[in-house]
């Protein structure tokens, strides 16, 4: 027979949102139980944010020795070692892994049980011999690639982020299907380190930032040798020699043929939901994952779900936020409410793209004619001329009486400026706070305060008013 644990809350999977709640939930004394049938850590840790990340920084390395030229600095040009490049990725994870390992959760004071978890009733799941009856429970599985239904493409090798980082050797020619923020990170990185890239994107790259700034990053990437098709989809894979070749169509119909050695698939993510049980314990999702209310709270009230396989933004610093609203509802059954609006998120190629709150767009639907768009250009900024990079722009959306609305950012550190800015739009901040701090000089910050002065430049009728705004556009 099972043995029976009866904890106050049960955790379903040890990524980003399940490490959160468990970790948060042990310090405050809660006994814990932390279900994981994989790797601890999840998605971010061994196959996402981190090893992406750390993969950009060394193709960054190589980039910035072969454009030093620009500065003055001369020399070979780099020589590429993609396994020791790879090396860079293993040795990131390494050093991240012991924060998220069993063992530190189990000296929190956290049980924890490498076991494939399954619902058997509305309040018990059971892990391979162990049955567990919890006050409550957090789904936190996550989310996998999703794969598309292109024909051949069940017939071919083809890589997905789970794969692409135990690569040792350089693809000569990578083909990625996506052209949204995990592919177009991994096309320049690889392009970077040597590789040739083409990316198939079936509507427009990047559709879900400005498209003004949106643009200027892919110009960016088609300047260093991408291919990046746009408005082209994917109709057939099959092999070709040694390597692929994918069939695809234009918006016209005319055909697209590529051939290459390696293939991306990078078409978005699909809820880690088979397998649970969830129809067992009551509770609804379709596919785009578990649904939840504003609360976090499933069908099924004894059950929250966070993350990825709620659905919605899919991002890491998003399950971390849930995570802290779930620990806040169940520990000290306080209401909370998930706020999108709030939330940024990055595009970590070089330039970066940045975004946070309300887009032009929505704002304008929102607000109409109350919208004032505000920017201030890389090019106008010190720090970035004497670093070279000077390609970029910030936008701020303002609403009724200047207050921020939402932001954009395209170009160098833009996820550490967008930083500021979230802040600022939790806060409810004005035009009047932003152009008011004080920003050491010179930092990329200053954009921020530049785009929020030229908020007041239609407005004063005053002379003088008008003279001391002259003067903050002037020397500010």
């Amino acid at each position: 027979m099972a043995n029976l644990l009866t904890p106050d809350i049960c955790v379903i999977g040890a990524g980003s949102a399940g490490l959160s709640v468990a970790a948060a939930a042990a310090a405050f004394g809660v006994e814990v139980v932390l279900i994981e049938k994989g790797l601890m850590g999840g998605d971010c840790l061994n196959y996402g944010c981190v090893p992406s990340k750390a993969l950009l920084a060394a193709a960054k390395a190589a980039h910035t020795q072969e454009a030093a030229s620009r500065f003055g600095v001369h020399g070979d040009k780099p020589e590429v070692d993609f396994a020791e490049a790879n090396d860079h990725v293993r040795k990131v994870i390494a050093a991240i892994e012991p924060h998220d390992s069993q063992e530190r959760f189990e000296g929190l004071g956290v049980t924890v049980l490498r076991e494939t978890a399954r619902f058997t009733g509305s309040d018990e799941v059971l892990a391979g011999a162990v049955r567990i009856k919890a006050r409550r429970f957090v789904i936190a599985t996550g989310s996998s690639a999703f794969v598309p239904p292109i024909p051949g493409l069940e017939d071919v090798p083809y890589l997905t982020n789970e794969t692409l980082f135990q690569l040792r050797d350089r693809p000569e020619h990578l083909a990625i299907i996506g052209g949204g923020p995990i592919g177009l990170e991994m096309a320049q990185a690889h392009r970077r380190l040597g590789s040739k890239v083409t990316v198939f994107e079936a509507q427009k790259a990047l559709g879900k930032d400005d498209p003004e700034l949106a643009a200027l990053v892919l110009d960016t990437l088609r300047a260093e040798g991408i291919d990046i098709l746009e408005q082209t989809a994917v109709e057939k894979v099959g092999r070709s020699g040694a390597g692929l070749a994918i069939s695809a169509k234009e918006a016209d119909g005319k055909p697209v043929t590529v051939e290459a050695s390696h293939l991306l698939v990078a078409t978005g993510r699909a809820p880690n939901v088979d397998g649970l049980g969830l129809e067992e314990a009551g509770i609804d999702y379709d596919r785009k994952g578990i649904a939840i209310d504003k609360g976090l709270r499933t069908s099924n009230r004894r059950v929250y779900a966070i993350g990825d396989v709620a659905g919605g933004l899919q991002f890491t610093h998003v399950a971390g936020y849930q995570a802290g609203l779930a620990i806040r509802s169940i520990l000290f059954r306080l209401p909370v409410s998930m706020t999108s609006d709030i939330v940024p998120w990055v595009t970590y190629t070089s330039p970066e793209l940045g975004h946070v709150g309300l887009s032009e767009a929505e704002a304008r639907s929102r607000y109409g004619h109350k919208v004032k768009v505000l920017t201030a250009d890389y090019s106008s900024n010190d720090r970035a001329q004497a670093e070279g990079l000077t390609k970029g722009r910030l936008k701020l959306i303002a609403g009724p009486r200047g207050r921020l609305l939402g932001a954009d950012i395209a170009g160098a550190q833009a996820g550490e400026v967008i930083n500021l800015l979230s802040l600022a739009l939790s806060k409810k901040m004005t035009m009047k706070d932003l152009a008011g701090f004080i920003a050491p000089y010179p930092t990329l910050g200053e954009l921020v305060r530049r785009a929020a002065i030229s908020y007041y430049a239609e407005a004063p009728k005053n002379a003088w008013l008008r003279k001391a705004i002259g003067f903050l556009r002037l020397f500010g």
